[in-house]
């Protein structure tokens, strides 16, 4: 993205007419029933939960309930959390051991098995998210306060305690009831901000006001490092989820973002793998049976080997989980900004995972977790939003107690059934929902074209997600060839968000071409990504309104001038640097070594007015339209001055006019500011 050197003066782009507000509230709750939920919580349950108040902790404290409320216990999650499931606090032992505790809220003490309450929630077995609707497994006066691990709050919890060694290795194993005192909420965002070196306002104050946490963090960043080393070694598959979620102003979609990976949330996976175990190795030492979390061998695994051989990798001919995890470790220290859509095929790949019953008399361990590496693997950490967390954590404290076990095996196959259906309907709902949303803010582009990655290819049809903005949908027409991990344009040419309808096509007579000129180009990126930042002598083929691409002389490796290009033409030699290289959809970008200083001045500006807002994203401000091409719309901030562009909203805007905008985005490695239109 490059900003006009002055503002440019044309006719405003065409106006279209702005989409309708969109009912979300509505449209969720006709999916959710449509697929077997129930979205509303029945009187008998109203008034069961209106009947409670918060547990006395003095009734709590007996010989089998610990008080570490002293602890400097804190959480970290989504900055719109409030259903707190967990909270860590971790210690450094002699002999370089490190304790880690993961306290579990105490869910069972409020919703006792055979309750109104629980009847509910094992009917729809997990809570819903829909973007900006939620539909919690239990109500809101549960979820989100009596058992909600909330931030200046003592809580009842079940604590998972590891001891962990140098080399990682977990040396001992605990499972207790304590109470517990959350000091600090914080969020994913300020935390991988402040491991990467820049603390967030937010985050300095909390380390103001609470003595000792940013050491209690370094401390719980080693544990998660020393846990993680141990995952990679076994094979633990290292995969990154991208979500695409709404941004809802005042009930209209104003942009669909995506939710991605960072070291934050590297931290708390590693800790819910590692307490999922340890709960599923301290119910085998009881000899109970419990209810377990598996994903089995990928049945496409030769279609993960061509993913491989497309960038010079090699898979062997039976699935290996550790084989898979040494390549996608490579990929991603290659490549990690576009390692999620790499992740993405994977996922698709190996398909959903499902609950079973095991009967824990028998020592047999056919089926495992094949994305984790791991046999011994259950769900327990979640119990405010997964019923089947809630039905372990029950199990765990009756061993823990001495008591019976409250199920049945039948009972608990049950659970496991259901669970593992509502769990499929759940994504089917989350779908729909984003594919509705999706196709309310995209049915004024229909008839554009656009690149995208194939994220589904089986009789039932071809799905692909778009790179920019990521829109999930189906092609229609074109597709025979297609396969997950493909990269193709595709053409939008039904965006229904009543039917939640996104339907792409694809230039049939020359899919063939292009998917095999995209592999070519996947295995260029993949040769020269190491020689980013080099120049190259090479020789302008061709210009267009798409771009201008460019052939190296001494390397069979071609690609786009994404800077400087103007006034190149076919046959000119050129000295280009490479300075961008995409092996998973084959993408190679240069500019023009010979960099004018202004222009470099200018990146240099732009870089650090997108550092300054890096905390500012969601918050609005009073810009004026600087600029107006048939490309994009750009703006200026009235405070503080940054230049940035208004990527949604800007059809029909005129330079000079006053506007209030949404700041969706800042990328301060590129220089990118991107605002939404405010209305």
């Amino acid at each position: 993205m490059t900003l006009p050197n002055e503002a440019v003066v044309s006719a405003p782009l065409p106006e279209r007419t702005p989409a309708p507000a969109y009912d979300f509230a509505a449209a969720a709750e006709a999916v959710m029933l449509e697929n077997g939920f129930h979205p509303g919580f029945p009187a008998e349950v109203t008034a069961e939960v209106g009947r409670l108040r918060k547990p006395s902790l003095r009734d709590a404290m007996d010989a089998h309930v610990r008080d570490l409320r002293s602890r400097l216990w804190s959480s970290i999650d989504n900055r719109s959390s409030r259903d707190l499931d967990q909270i860590e606090v971790a210690e450094r032992l002699p002999n370089d051991v490190l304790r880690l505790c993961i306290g579990i809220a105490d869910v069972d003490v409020l919703v006792p098995k055979d309750s109104a309450t629980d009847a509910h929630a094992a009917g729809n077995t997990t809570s819903v998210y829909t973007g900006p609707i939620v539909f919690p497994m239990l109500p809101e006066k549960l979820s989100t306060d009596l058992t909600s691990l909330n931030e200046g709050q003592d809580r009842r919890a079940v604590v998972v305690e590891m001891d962990i060694a140098a080399d990682g290795t977990v040396v001992r194993e605990d499972v207790y009831r304590a109470v517990v005192h959350n000091h600090a909420k914080l969020v994913y965002e300020s935390v991988a901000s402040w491991m990467d070196g820049h603390p967030p306002r937010d985050l300095r104050s909390q380390f103001a006001r609470l003595r000792g946490l940013e050491e209690q963090l370094l401390l719980q960043q080693e544990a998660a490092v020393r846990l993680r080393s141990v995952r990679e070694r076994a094979g633990s598959l290292s995969l990154e989820s991208v979500e695409a979620q709404p941004v809802v102003v005042a009930g209209r979609i104003v942009d669909i973002v995506k939710t991605e990976q960072n070291r934050a949330r590297d931290i708390i996976e590693s800790y819910m793998v590692a307490a999922n175990g340890a709960m599923a190795r301290f119910l085998d030492t009881k000899r109970v049976p419990a209810i377990r979390r598996i994903v089995r061998s990928p049945k496409r695994w030769d279609r993960l080997v061509a993913l491989a051989a497309d960038v010079g990798e090699v898979l062997p001919d039976a699935p290996d989980s550790l084989a898979l995890a040494g390549f996608l470790a490579r990929r991603k220290a290659a490549d990690p900004r576009h390692f999620p859509d790499l992740s993405l095929s994977v996922v698709k790949l190996l398909g959903p995972g499902e609950y079973i019953l095991e009967r824990r008399m028998k020592t047999d361990r056919r089926d495992g977790h094949f994305g984790l590496a791991v046999t011994e693997y259950t769900h327990s950490t979640a119990p405010n939003r997964r019923y089947v967390d809630l039905v372990t954590q029950r199990i765990a404290k009756d061993c823990q107690a001495g008591v019976a076990v409250r199920y049945s095996e039948a009972e608990l196959m049950e659970v496991a059934r259901r669970c593992t259906m509502m769990e499929d309907a759940a994504r089917k709902v989350e779908r729909s929902m984003r594919k509705k949303a999706a196709a309310a803010w995209m049915r004024d582009r229909v008839g554009e074209s656009f690149m995208a990655i194939v994220t589904g290819a089986s009789p039932k049809g071809t799905y692909v997600r778009l790179l920019s903005p990521p829109i999930e949908g189906r092609v229609v027409r074109g597709a025979p060839s297609l396969d997950v991990g493909d990269t193709v344009q595709v053409t939008l040419v039904v965006s229904d968000p009543v039917k939640g309808h996104i339907d792409f096509t694809t230039a049939e007579s020359d899919v063939d071409r292009k998917l095999a000129r995209s592999r070519r180009k996947k295995a260029m990126a993949a040769s020269i990504a190491p020689r980013v930042g080099e120049t190259f002598d090479a020789e302008v083929t061709g210009g267009s309104d798409k771009g201008t691409y460019v052939r190296l002389v001494d390397l069979a490796v071609e690609g786009r001038v994404m800077r400087g290009q103007k006034g190149m033409t076919a046959g000119d030699r050129v000295r280009v640097t490479l300075t961008d290289v995409d092996p998973v959809h084959g993408f190679i970008d240069f500019e023009n070594a010979v960099v004018e200083p202004r222009k470099q001045d200018r990146l240099e500006r732009k870089r650090q007015a997108a550092a300054l807002l890096r905390e500012r994203v969601g918050e609005t401000f009073d810009a004026d339209i600087t600029g107006v091409t048939q490309k994009a719309t750009w703006v200026r901030l009235i405070d503080p001055p940054v230049e940035g562009r208004l990527v949604r909203g800007g059809r029909g805007q005129t330079i000079g006019a006053r506007v209030r905008l949404l700041l969706l985005s800042v990328d301060p490695v590129r220089g990118f500011v991107d605002f939404a239109l405010d209305s």
